[in-house]
């Protein structure tokens, strides 16, 4: 005899309730259609993750609870059990909570016990945690049911599950944010907690894009070895089925469909690409644009953005825009051209050099005012700026902005210039991983989408004659080192200088991080791939006189 198990791992969108409410219920459908017994929806599915303060709106968390009936009643004449992620107001409190949804009914309901309040999670300002396990059976199998971080502490989970035991299936609803190398720590995660238990897990995660973060799916279905014996796609929507033999302890597996295989072929490049195509998708789509501009100055960070772009919305949803002044060469000019070429987007010029003048001439009123520093170079990123704002007003185009993690980081880029715009696809892009990510464009395409000639160019703002990003910076190999140390693992100047780093090239970067994080704030949002990305993950004070 077999329990078939359906994880579905979906996209939903906060605050949509009633799309979300349909999302789930065309999920259900389709597994009931596969024969599934048991579906599972990721955490807070309903409400769509993190919902952040809407979780403090009592009717949104009302809205929530009838759009949980709503779908109770709407899959009632399916059959079968649904477990779905919902925000539940219960006696005034919060929680992060897994309905269990039979015969038109809410039947019971488990709240998450472990609230994750670190780097990009802050639950405990928004959920009380539950306090009781939660089991149920199915076809003599005894199933118990988890939220996300409840499996990261296993020390904690064998104490919270004790008064549960025995079961045979552990079920982790999910909305786990991706970075690269994640899925891999998930995965000796979930197999030492099946193999802790002794009994096979059902992992349900999330997909899609939500303002700076992703979620990559790869739900999956582990057996009490600890192996992986299906797993779901990665960056896009899915159903995973398990077949799982009830007449055997511990459970044998199954996996049935099309996408049961337990490889991810993805390498750390590839994955990294992938989550910037989902998220800048999702971003565009769900705040309802449908075309976006980008300012493309022939540089590898604009036309690395275009690619990203034209990936995830089309080639005919993607406009470039060149704006060059007498500092552009004529190789990046032609650059930025055939990069639009070759992506297949619309391009135009717009040159900003009478506009210079003008404002050259308008700012000389001003005592002190001079073509010879660095404000009139920024004053030429600030008329870039207006222009492409401008256009994205009148067109109702959406502007994506293309500054990478290093430049974002020591503030080398101009407020209101070039970090003006709606999306920053590549914020949390380091620059190294620009390059390899633009090879990695051209790699899979088996043609030159980006030209080689902007790759392999020396960095240039191109702001003034020869000017070299190397004149400002450390070469980004070494700025790159000293970032990763200081933002993402934040080391201090003992702990670098102990990597042998040179001691100037450290006290000059961590001082130029500290100062410029008055810039990161206005910064529009962007998609996080590191372990530690700039925004929700690393909260740094303005006002900062520590230098450590």
């Amino acid at each position: 005899m077999a329990l078939r198990v359906a994880l579905a791992q979906v996209n939903p969108a906060v605050g949509d309730l009633q799309g979300n409410v349909e999302l789930a219920a065309t999920f259900v459908r389709r597994a009931r259609k596969a024969g599934a017994n048991v579906i599972v929806l990721p955490e807070m599915c309903l409400a769509g993750y993190p919902p952040e303060d809407l979780l403090l709106k009592r009717h949104f968390l009302e809205d929530c609870r009838e759009a949980l009936e709503q779908l109770a009643v709407e899959t009632a004449d399916l059959g079968g059990t649904v477990l779905v992620g919902f925000p539940e107001i219960e006696n005034g409190r919060c929680h992060n909570s897994l309905a269990v949804l039979e015969d038109g009914r809410i039947e019971v309901v488990y709240r998450k016990g472990c609230l994750p309040n670190y780097g990009v999670f802050d639950e405990s300002r928004y959920f009380v945690a539950g306090t009781e396990p939660c089991v149920i059976e199915r076809q003599g199998v005894r199933i118990a049911l988890t939220i996300c971080e409840d499996i990261w502490s296993l020390s904690w989970l064998d104490g919270f599950l004790a008064p549960a035991r025995p079961f045979d299936l552990l079920i982790n609803a999910s909305a786990s944010p991706f970075h690269a190398g994640k899925s891999r720590v998930r995965d000796n995660l979930i197999g030492n907690c099946a193999r802790h238990f002794g009994c096979t897990v059902a992992y349900c995660n999330l997909v899609g894009g939500q303002d700076e973060l992703v979620f990559d799916g790869r739900s999956m279905v582990v057996d009490a070895s600890g192996q992986v014996r299906a797993r779901g796609r990665a960056f896009c929507e899915d159903l995973l089925i398990a077949d799982i033999d009830t007449d055997q302890r511990p459970l044998r597996i199954t996996a049935t469909g099309e996408h049961a295989s337990p490889m991810d072929d993805l390498d750390g490049v590839a994955e990294v690409y992938r989550a910037l195509v989902l998220g800048t998708h999702d971003y565009v789509g769900k705040n309802g644009f449908s075309r976006v501009l980008i300012g493309l100055s022939g540089g590898i960070d604009s036309s690395l953005t275009a690619a990203i772009a034209v990936d995830a919305l089309g080639a005919e949803n993607v406009v470039g825009v060149t704006m060059p002044s007498r500092f552009n060469t004529r190789e990046t000019i032609s650059d930025a051209e055939r990069t639009a070429r070759n992506l297949g987007i619309e391009f135009h010029t717009i040159p900003i050099g009478a506009v210079l003048d003008v404002f050259h001439e308008t700012l000389k009123a001003m005592p002190g005012w001079d073509d010879g520093g660095i404000a009139y170079e920024n004053l030429q990123a600030r008329i870039r700026g207006t222009i492409l704002m401008s256009l994205s007003n009148q067109l109702g185009l959406l502007v994506l902005t293309t500054g990478n993690k290093s430049e974002t980081a020591v503030g080398y880029s101009t407020l209101y210039g070039d970090t003006a715009g709606g999306f920053a696809v590549i914020k949390d892009v380091p620059k190294t991983l620009v390059s390899a990510l633009s090879r990695y464009v051209n790699d899979q395409a088996g043609a030159e989408r980006i030209p080689e000639s902007v790759i392999t160019r020396i960095p240039s703002a191109e702001l003034r004659p020869n000017q070299k990003d190397s004149d400002s910076l450390p070469e980004y190999e070494v700025l790159d080192r000293v970032l990763r140390g200081y933002v993402e693992m934040d080391q201090g100047r003992r702990d670098l200088l102990a990597q042998g780093l040179d001691e100037q090239i450290v006290l000059r970067v961590i001082g130029l991080v500290d100062r410029n994080e008055y810039k990161r704030r206005q910064c529009p949002p962007g998609i996080k791939i590191t372990p530690k990305a700039f925004g929700k993950d690393r909260r740094m004070p303005i006002t900062n006189r520590y230098r450590g």
